[in-house]
């Protein structure tokens, strides 16, 4: 099982960070603009996330824990990936600044360097919204 892991350094207030991540549904608008084209709702806690390149993703939140700033969600197995699990936490490093990380373990290994770009992607997309304000 291939593991991607993401560490994006925010100038940005770890609580701002953790309100926008933990706003499941609204993705798209709250964490990364242009990256995230839309979120619909597909029941309480899943979502289909539509990207920049045209793909989309039903995404399911298993736990959301405020007091760590850790989010955690999973893509059900479909005709391309076998297991895709992803984790998201967010560290205080100071009044103005956090690291967020990201990890995702994903099968077959053979989609790990699309994840990966997409992850690199979307990191950009984050650092850059999240910095503006």
């Amino acid at each position: 099982m291939a593991t991607i892991r993401k560490i994006i350094d925010v100038n940005a207030p770890a609580d701002k960070v953790w309100a926008a991540l933990a706003d499941f549904q609204n993705v798209h608008t709250r964490l990364a603009p242009v990256f995230l084209t839309g979120s619909t709702p597909d029941g309480e806690n899943a979502r289909i996330v539509s990207f920049a390149n045209g793909t989309q993703a039903k995404e399911t939140l298993v736990s959301a824990d405020a007091a760590s700033r850790r989010l955690v969600y999973f893509i059900a197995a479909n005709e391309r990936i076998a297991h895709h699990n992803a984790s998201a936490e967010v560290l205080s490093e100071g009044a103005n600044h956090c690291r967020f990380v990201w990890t995702t373990d994903v099968l077959p290994d053979a989609l790990a360097p699309y994840i990966d770009s997409q992850m690199t992607e979307g990191a950009k997309a984050m650092k850059a919204h999240l910095e503006r304000g």
